[in-house]
């Protein structure tokens, strides 16, 4: 395998324009399974809710520079980022501010651009100081989203097992194209992961088998359960790997995490 420093940084958006769906909870756990495993991983906060920054243990009163500075052009990204708990991951951590992020860019020349521009200044000599970005995204379409996706290699999909779901993966799509046909042609799906799937629940395995239908490999082998120790983990500001390594989710979470770096790695093999 080659140094670190060789390798790129790829950023991931994790995206989905349905609200509820495990979209945070993939990030933080994702993010924390991949720096497990020796990856050297950035979680960027752009939800203007900031959950995943308070799931990480990085509560208001720290958050002195934050990705809204860096938005605004009041701050570089490397200002904005901080230490977890967690050796081999930083975090970019969001402000309410964001919200209004919209309104306070709508004249800006390449406003799309803004997160690009930052990510893009990481880069050194030596190269990126991150081998995985995730984005957590906000949940709906938005300046922020876009931002993500412009910025992004790839979007991530993060899809609760239940009725609406293949609805809300099909506006995603549309956003998608958007997006590569105008701001970003690079940008393709990573995968999607079915979230909260409960096997008592005859809908789950229902919906887990048309999205596989109807997306085949892009639909990663790994499901995540529904857990009860994932939704406390947050409330103790611990990834729930952290916060309980042998329950279901933290196994489920570490599966995803290793056919991410397999699939990255079949990626890498066919473009090189």
């Amino acid at each position: 395998m080659s140094p670190k420093s060789d390798r790129e940084m790829r950023v991931l958006a994790v995206a989905n324009q349905k609200g509820g769906v495990g979209k945070t909870t993939t990030t933080i756990n994702l993010g924390t399974a991949l720096a497990a495993v020796g990856e050297r991983v950035l979680i960027l906060d752009l939800d203007p809710q900031g959950n995943a920054s308070t799931g990480l243990g990085v509560p208001r009163a720290l958050r002195r520079t934050t990705v809204y500075d860096v938005m605004m052009g009041e701050a570089t990204l490397a200002d904005a980022i901080v230490d977890t708990a967690l050796p081999g991951m930083r975090l970019a951590a969001s402000d309410p501010d964001l919200s209004g992020i919209e309104l306070e860019l709508a004249d800006a020349t390449g406003r799309s651009f803004r997160l690009r521009e930052a990510l893009a200044s990481l880069k050194g000599p030596n190269g990126a100081p991150f081998d995985y970005v995730l984005i957590d995204c906000p949940p709906s379409l938005n300046l922020l989203t876009v931002n993500a996706m412009a910025a992004a290699d790839a979007v991530l999909v993060p899809l609760q097992c239940e009725f609406f779901a293949l609805e809300g993966l099909t506006q995603l799509m549309r956003t998608v194209e958007l997006v590569r046909a105008n701001l970003n042609p690079r940008l393709e799906i990573q995968g999607v992961v079915l979230t909260m799937f409960d096997k008592r629940n005859s809908l789950s395995s229902q919906v887990a088998r048309d999205v596989r239908e109807h997306f085949g490999e892009k639909v990663y082998a790994t499901v995540i359960p529904r857990n009860v120790r994932v939704s406390e983990a947050p409330s103790f500001g611990k990834p729930v790997l952290i916060y309980d390594l042998k329950c279901a989710g933290s196994q489920a979470y570490l599966k995803l995490a290793k056919e991410v770096v397999v699939r990255e790695r079949v990626r890498r093999k066919a473009a090189a």
